[in-house]
């Protein structure tokens, strides 16, 4: 019988060699962490650096060319998975994200996911194939059933606005407080006197559409109006998939008007700029016969006409914390997860009811 086994770089070093396992132990650090310490990486920060290349001068550390070399080949680049490159959501993202990659010396893989979480699993994959240090996933729809495939996954991830109803607790996340912001944009419209406030929403964005309409009903709830079931439609994944969220806009804000609302808070700009289309098609005026609310804020909205009432998602913001947050990760630094807050942008599309 063939007793012989494969063994690992350690055991095959010569007897009394320092290995950089042997000055992680002793600095009480990952092994990552010390490899880029010896390699200067811009992730490690210089304090530590400093502390580690010293230890391991001190310990006789004998850097291993071979090992230097195939660790170069994977430092340097992060994957980026969005939903869609052509989304003006995701493009400041995006940016977010590259400021401080650049910053840090590092480049990007960008893919889309489409909404599918199957093609964003495989993606990711793809990315940690290509040795990528870590992946940053915007709106990722992946839930518990990928969990086995996402172990496998030995890089770390960031995930920005979490869609999956159960989220991944091993990953970090930068989130936005979906249902702060729809509570403000709804009080907004009570102040103004609306009383009876119509909500659009989307079906194929389940956890992020719940919590806005929770939102929408909590501030309802507290101005003592009770909510008529007409005055909420959410409009089925199947017809956003075969339309797109500024026709769905279009083809759904008549039902809520002729449910009787004077005011419609839209899940996001594109459904709200469809809504501001299917009143000017039914020759009502926005904001005279009705006020129109938006959500994210997109460039867009300050462009239509009229300019847009919106709740603003801080999306540069939100990529520059994620790629910090990876940047700590990478660093074995602490890492802490982010709701970032809504700021209520108000425009000429609301107004107090006729």
């Amino acid at each position: 019988m063939n007793n012989t086994r494969q063994t690992s770089n350690d055991e095959k070093r010569a007897p009394g060699r320092v290995s950089i396992k042997d000055i992680a132990r002793a600095a009480g650090v990952s092994h990552p962490t010390v490899s880029r310490a010896l390699n200067d990486s811009p992730l490690i920060h210089e304090e530590t650096r400093v502390r580690i290349k010293a230890m391991a001068v001190e310990m006789g550390y004998i850097p291993n060319a071979v090992a230097r070399s195939l660790k170069a080949q994977r430092s340097g680049t992060m994957g980026l998975v969005v939903t869609s490159l052509t989304d003006p959501f995701f493009a400041e993202v995006m940016a977010g994200v590259d400021k401080i990659a650049s910053e840090a010396g590092l480049s990007m893989f960008v893919t889309a996911s489409h909404n599918d979480p199957e093609r964003e699993m495989r993606v990711i994959e793809t990315f940690h194939r290509r040795r990528v240090e870590g992946i940053i996933v915007a709106a990722s729809r992946l839930s518990s059933r990928y969990h086995q495939r996402l172990e496998r996954i030995q890089v770390p991830i960031v995930l920005i606005n979490q869609h999956a109803e159960d989220t991944q607790p091993r990953f970090h996340s930068v989130a936005f407080d979906e249902q702060a912001g729809a509570r403000l944009a709804a009080e907004h419209l009570l102040l103004q006197g609306h009383r009876r406030i119509g909500y659009l929403g989307l079906g194929n964005r389940q956890r992020s559409n719940r919590l806005r309409l929770a939102g929408y009903r909590e501030a309802l709830r507290e101005a003592g109006i009770d909510a008529e079931p007409a005055w909420a439609l959410v409009v089925p994944e199947t017809e956003i998939q075969a339309r797109g969220d500024s026709e769905v806009g279009e083809s759904s804000c008549p039902s809520l008007l002729n449910s009787g609302v004077t005011a419609v808070l839209c899940y996001n700009d594109r459904v709200a700029i469809g809504a501001l289309e299917a009143c000017r098609s039914q020759g009502l005026p926005v904001p005279g016969a009705v006020s129109i609310v938006g959500f994210d804020d997109l460039e867009l909205a300050r462009w239509v006409s009229p300019a847009l009432t919106t709740i603003r998602q801080p999306r540069l913001e939100m990529g520059c914390v994620a790629m910090k947050m990876m940047l700590d990760l990478l660093g074995d630094q602490p890492v802490h997860n982010r709701s970032l807050q809504p700021q209520l942008i108000v425009r000429q599309s609301s107004v107090p009811p006729a």
